[in-house]
Order: C-alpha cells, then sequence, then structure tokens
C-alpha cells in the first residue's frame, strides 16, 4: 500500500490499518520523515523509548549480526502486547538492503511475530532499492515517500508548535516566518522553538511582523534583494548602486545575479497564482514576499506579465553562465543584468 497523498498519509498516521504489519518512510527530508515515523510509533506502542517493548537497529547492527533483525521480528514483548522494531536504514549497502527486503516480505506476509510492528525509516531510496520494491509489493506493508515541506506545510507546522505554548503569529508575521524558514524539517522544528523561547511560552501572545524584527534580523544578502527589486521596479542608479553595496559586503556577481532570478521566480510564481484566480496580494504573501515590500511588489506585479518575464529569463541564464565561464569581471555582468532588466521595466512604465 503506497500512501503518497497527504490526507491519505495523514490518516494511517492517525488510526493505523491492524492488517498492515510494516511501514517504510523514506524521503530526502529526514526531519519529515522522523516526524511521522515518530507519530506513527506512538501509535503502535505505549512507551517508545522501553527497550522493553522497542527493538531500534541501525545498519550497523546488521552488517555485524544479519540474523539479528529476523530475530527481533520474532521475538515475543517482554512486558506482554504488541513489539515495535524500528530500523533506521541508511541504504548504503546492497547487502543490507537485500536483508530488510526479505524481512519486510516474510514479516508483512504474517510468518514471524505478528504480533510486531516493523518500522523503518530511510532516506531517498532509488527505484532499484530492493527494500522498497518489496514493502511496495507486500500487501501487509505501507510505504509513505516524503517530499520537502511546501509553504503551507511549514506554516501549519508553525500554527501547531507555538500553539502548544499559548502563541501565535498574525497573518503577515506567519507570511513572514514561513519565507525564511529553512526547507529541512527538522531544521525548521529548531527555529520555531526557538521563537516560542524568544516570545515567551506560555505568555498567550499573537506575534505581529513588528515583534519578529528583532528574533529574524537582517534579511540574507539584503543589499542584493534590494538592488534586484529596484531593477524590477525600473529604478536603474538604485540597482547599480545595491549590487555594487553588496559587492563591498562581500558578495560577487553570481550571488547578485542569483538573487534577480530569485526575485523574478517570485513574480512568475505571484503572477501564475494570480492568473490561476488568487487575489494578487495572497499571491504575494504565497510567494515569500517580505511584507515590507509588499506594496513595492504589488506595483511591479501589476506592470509585468508572464510573457515579459518569459523575454527576461533567458538574459538571467546567460549572465548566470558568462560570470562563470567568460572570465570577465562578474559584478559588471551582474550590473549589466540589472541595468537591461530595469530600462525593460521603465518601457512598462515603471
Amino acid at each position: 500500500m503506497i500512501l503518497s497523498k497527504r490526507p491519505d498519509i495523514e490518516r494511517y498516521l492517525a488510526r493505523p490499518d491492524p492488517q498492515i504489519r510494516a511501514a517504510l518512510i523514506y524521503g530526502r527530508d529526514m526531519g519529515v520523515v522522523r516526524d511521522r515515523a515518530n507519530q506513527l510509533a506512538a501509535r503502535m506502542v505505549d512507551r517508545p523509548d522501553d527497550p522493553f517493548d522497542v527493538a531500534q537497529l541501525t545498519d550497523g547492527d546488521l552488517s555485524e549480526d544479519p540474523a539479528r533483525l529476523e530475530d527481533e521480528l520474532a521475538a515475543q514483548s517482554l512486558m506482554g502486547g504488541r513489539r515495535l522494531v524500528r530500523l533506521r536504514f541508511g541504504g548504503e549497502k546492497a547487502s543490507v538492503d537485500k536483508l530488510a527486503a526479505e524481512a519486510v516480505t516474510r514479516h508483512a506476509a504474517g510468518e514471524l511475530n505478528p504480533d510486531a510492528f516493523f518500522l523503518i525509516e530511510a532516506g531517498a531510496l532509488g527505484r532499484e532499492s530492493a527494500l522498497r520494491k518489496a514493502a511496495e509489493k507486500a500487501a501487509g506493508a505501507a510505504v509513505i515517500p516524503c517530499y520537502e515541506d511546501e509553504p503551507g506545510d511549514v506554516a501549519r507546522l508553525v500554527r501547531e508548535t507555538l500553539s502548544k505554548d499559548n502563541l501565535s503569529l498574525n497573518a503577515d508575521a506567519l507570511s513572514l516566518f514561513v519565507a525564511r524558514m529553512p526547507k529541512e524539517r527538522g531544521v525548521a522544528r529548531q527555529e520555531i522553538e526557538r521563537l516560542a523561547l524568544y516570545l515567551g511560552p506560555g505568555s498567550g501572545l499573537t506575534a505581529t511582523p513588528a515583534d519578529l524584527e528583532a528574533f529574524l534580523g537582517v534579511e540574507p544578502e539584503a543589499s542584493l534583494f534590494d538592488a534586484a527589486a529596484d531593477a524590477f521596479g525600473g529604478r536603474i542608479a538604485e540597482a547599480q548602486a545595491g549590487i555594487r553595496r553588496a559587492r563591498q559586503e562581500g558578495e560577487a556577481g553570481p550571488a547578485a545575479v542569483r538573487a534577480i532570478g530569485q526575485y523574478l521566480g517570485r513574480l512568475r510564481r505571484a503572477l501564475t497564482l494570480h492568473k490561476s484566480g488568487a487575489g494578487l496580494q495572497e499571491a504575494a504573501k504565497a510567494s515569500g514576499v517580505f511584507w515590507k515590500q509588499e506594496r513595492e511588489f504589488l506595483r511591479q506585479a501589476r506592470a509585468w506579465s508572464l510573457e515579459e518575464l518569459d523575454r527576461i529569463q533567458p538574459e538571467v541564464l546567460a549572465a548566470d553562465r558568462a560570470c562563470k565561464t567568460t572570465g570577465s569581471p562578474d559584478h559588471l555582468i551582474a550590473e549589466r543584468l540589472a541595468l537591461t532588466i530595469a530600462s525593460r521595466a521603465r518601457r512598462l512604465g515603471l
């Protein structure tokens, strides 16, 4: 049973099917994998950290003792009731991959202890993985692929985590905080917990963007972001000055070109969402626009079109290649790109 849609995954994790004896949870973002594995483990046994109910294994354990995995799956709980066997699988060795695959097949078929549950956490398993193939084929196994969190997933995590400390963010503060979050779930969770300590656990505060300013500090690569915004806003002198200021701060030309490309991506995402029916302000927030730049961003979004952005995109890619290959001063390449975009923005009425 492959569960790839969020509602199906959440339904299973909240109420696991008793006919399922094994679950493989895998993906690049190990924070998401770990969160879901912990949630499922808590449903399987009352004490997920109790060594009498739970066996915790790694690839190294299986390399040292290939028979141990099936021995653990066949063993009875010392305290009575359900037993949990938890394997953290790296997938580097083909022999261990094959060993885990064979154990999944046998256990899912009920050949070992039927009261045991086999829970596997793994990284990004390819289609060639024997373990993944076996789990996907077994009727008594659930397979849950995990992908990087979307902004909506991060926003949900922020709300749920802060609510445990009687804290919340208003809509603008939430958009701001989510836009600055790292993609990896484990690191993001640490940042949320740090924010809770900063705001004051149990205070009942609903934080605003102003409350977050000191916590978030200066926007990373602020000069480059400003330069990109100035370029798309038609402010030629300001865009050039921003790139030069960033250079003095240690940011090279490739970083400037990358910032311009990222800004173009935000405009493209906002216009695409708007074309699909979203309000322009809502689309800007969903695109990760910093609240202080929202008014200017909306002004630009009303002037630019997806077609105009498509005309700019090849020039951004060409500048990126030139920075890496031509030997020309890369800050001059970035300045030329910014001036080209600013000139086009002016022709659009900005």
